[in-house]
């Protein structure tokens, strides 16, 4: 029952029956009714692309603009493939930038990264096939007629989008860590609570990164969601510390306790917005408790027995609660239900962008904008992917010209199906694909002969296939998916074209030169793969994270006269985000436990969160006094720190320089009196410190296997 249940999948088989519904009918309607081979072509493989090779998600909107832009960009596409197949120097140079603003334009999102391949079937079909200008309509034609009777069939039967998995994972955490601080409240003290908020947390990073890339894409609500998830790593982070130290929170000041309890309240709201539960949230209460907080230690006199102890107490406290009022604000974008100023100072956040800039109308394209400039960038794992798969195709274009095949088509989608993104995945794809088009070539063959002329059976045979082909890539190797593909194909030459069974053989020869192709430019170009990248993103992030964090630091110290910046973290943040799904998602045995892997991005989460923390509080007045020197002189230290660590995971082996301890911070030296107008911030700023100094030593050990993973040897 076990192995049956892994073999079935709810999106596969709507899938499978979309494609069996659509391919095989508008095939037999352009190739019976219209009676034109261009349409029947175009049509045939516009639907395998539309309902296979895209998978969109969403709103109903969402998917039908989603089918749009893939019909418009195929069409374009299509033109420009017919235009230079006359010349095999014209397509080759045509096609690296062609190839490469497709697979970059994957940076639009899940559904524009999704589209990308179904794009370039639209450009490699004509782009590798005889043909001319005057074919371009009855070509158009075919694409438009299966754009449009596919996107219907995918309105009619689509399944739950994957963004609605990550709505209840991060709903799931939500809940679990307001029953943990319930629970403290009430003083119950069982660790089942904290063990739940750990898994959940777990589960939601899992739910995340199981995409090869984001599941969220530049809408507001998108990212919105996308912010969620760190907010409640973060979050989740905040309060097991925090009830790690206080695992009794019954006899705590009445003023925390409101606070804490209203930030139950508000992780439970995020929980029901996500889940779509009726209910009307609001910030009010919470942040009338964050005042209370406020004026409550303004009341302590700074040499009382207690003081140090309140902010201290007040830290964690406020932190959980502020990070609960973001993340309700981005459940209330992520659910449609947020005003526009809400909206406004989202989109500061996440981009770290100029306030007059998110406020206006082009916040759209400054979106699109900032999303290309940070991935415009060779350690951007969309850049040098998209590089990487335009030099393999125009190579596969002009290996299959220059050779003389006699289907060159079959030689770059070889080419484009076993890339991957290291060398030694690539290998090992290359050899499943040519396998996968053996037992495919031999099915078909063995089926072909046994039909012998029979058109009828033929036509009988093409639904079938379609459906296995169709459903077997979502829970089969992709040998399987290979085999079943290529079965699609021969059925469908033979119903083009009678060959019989010799079209198997000109299939596997071309499949072979074009997994040749793949492998060599894959050792040639970036042969580590995103394990390197992994590394390197991992090191932007720890020394953007650690500038940022010295430099909201000095800030709220007032030791400082600019606003720290935040986009160069947040970037960093976002690159390694994209390496690190690349890294998952690659063949392979991974060398690197995830538990690491986790670990070092909550690191660099952690000092990027906590900086933005500091960046919003006011700048102290005044000239600097010692207290102050002093935790200014300690995030100097800790930036220091992270760019020691940093140097550790670049490309120069530093396996034998010694590793530095992190920063030890002395405890603050209070002035009597109340006459110190900003002890309140340079207290503050201290607990930020004390949260972040004593959790470095943890990402020692996993950056080493990081380190050492990418100095191994590519082929092993």
């Amino acid at each position: 029952m076990t192995s049956l249940q892994r073999l079935w999948s709810t999106p596969a088989a709507l899938r499978a029956v979309r494609a069996t519904l659509v391919v095989p009918g508008l095939f037999a309607f352009c190739y019976g009714v219209l009676g034109d081979l261009q349409v029947a072509t175009f049509a045939a493989f516009g639907g395998f692309a539309t309902l296979v090779l895209a998978a969109f998600g969403g709103r109903a909107r969402d998917k039908v603009v989603a089918h749009l832009g893939l019909a418009l960009a195929g069409s374009v596409l299509i033109v420009i493939g017919t235009a230079v197949n006359t010349s095999v120097v014209l397509a080759t140079v045509v096609t690296l930038p062609v190839v490469f603003v497709v697979l970059f334009a994957g940076v639009g999102g899940p559904n524009a990264a999704s589209g990308s391949t179904a794009a370039l079937l639209a450009y490699v079909l004509p782009a590798a096939s005889p043909g001319a200008m005057d074919m371009v309509p009855a070509r158009l034609a075919g694409w438009w007629l299966a754009s449009i009777v596919g996107t219907v069939a995918v309105l009619l039967l689509s399944p739950k989008p994957p963004g609605a998995e990550l709505r209840l994972a991060v709903a799931r955490n939500a809940r679990a860590l307001a029953d943990q601080l319930g629970a403290a409240l009430r003083g119950d003290r069982d660790p089942k609570y904290r063990q739940r908020s750990l898994d959940c947390k777990h589960n939601l990073l899992s739910t995340f990164t199981s995409t090869p890339y984001r599941p969220t894409g530049l809408a507001a609500a998108d990212q919105a969601l996308d912010s969620l998830v760190g907010l409640l790593e973060w979050c989740t982070s905040v309060i097991c510390d925090s009830l790690s130290e206080y695992d009794d929170l019954t006899h705590i000041d009445e003023v925390e306790r409101r606070l804490l309890a209203d930030t139950a309240t508000v992780l439970r709201d995020v929980a029901a917005l996500l889940e779509g539960e009726p209910t009307k949230p609001e910030l009010d209460c919470l942040e009338r408790s964050l005042a209370d907080s406020v004026e409550h230690l303004r009341r302590l006199r700074s040499d009382s027995a207690e003081f140090g102890a309140a902010v201290h107490l007040s830290f964690h406290a406020r932190t959980a609660a502020v990070a609960a009022h973001t993340a309700l604000a981005d459940a209330l974008i992520a659910s449609h239900r947020a005003d526009p100023a809400i909206v406004s100072n989202g989109r500061r956040r996440w981009y770290g962008t100029d306030p007059t800039l998110s406020e206006s109308r082009l916040a759209g394209l400054t979106t699109v904008a900032n999303a290309v400039s940070r991935h415009a960038n060779p350690r951007s794992v969309w850049f040098l992917n998209s590089a990487r798969g335009a030099i393999a195709l125009a190579a596969a274009v002009a290996v299959a010209d220059l050779t003389g095949v006699e289907h060159g088509f079959w030689v770059v989608l070889g080419t484009l199906s076993v890339l991957r993104t290291s060398a030694a995945s690539t290998g090992s794809t290359v050899l499943r694909a040519l396998l996968g088009t053996v037992v495919g070539f031999v099915i078909g063959a063995a089926l072909l002969i046994a039909i012998g002329s029979s058109t009828a059976a033929l036509w009988t045979a093409l639904p079938l296939s379609v459906l296995i082909a169709a459903y077997a890539p979502a829970v089969l190797p992709f040998a399987a998916g290979q085999a079943a593909f290529t079965l699609v194909v021969c059925i469908l030459f033979n119903l083009l074209v009678p060959a019989g069974w010799e079209i198997g053989v000109v299939r596997i020869e071309d499949v072979a030169i074009g997994c040749a192709v793949s492998f060599v430019v894959g050792v040639l170009f970036w042969p580590r793969g995103a394990g390197s990248l992994v590394a390197d993103d991992l090191a932007d992030a720890f020394r953007t994270g650690g500038l940022y964090l010295s430099d909201a630091a000095h800030w709220a110290l007032g030791l400082r006269a600019d606003a720290p910046a935040a986009s160069a973290a947040i970037a960093a943040g976002i690159r390694l985000d994209e390496a690190l799904r690349s890294f998952l998602a690659e063949q392979g045995t991974k060398r690197v436990p995830k538990e690491y892997l986790w670990r070092l991005v909550a690191g660099a989460l952690r000092a990027r969160l906590t900086a933005h923390s500091l960046a919003g509080l006011p700048a102290a007045p005044g000239e600097p006094d010692p207290l102050r020197q002093q935790l200014g002189d300690h995030a100097g230290q800790v930036a220091a720190w992270f760019d020691h660590l940093a140097s550790r995971l670049d490309r120069a082996d530093h396996s034998g320089v010694p590793m530095l301890a992190p920063p030890q911070l002395r405890e603050p030296v209070l002035p009597n009196g109340t006459t110190v107008p900003d002890l309140s911030t340079a207290l503050w700023v201290g607990e930020h410190l004390k949260h972040v100094t004593p959790r470095l030593m943890e990402l020692v050990e996993p950056a080493g296997v990081v380190a050492a993973q990418r100095h191994r040897p590519w082929w092993r």
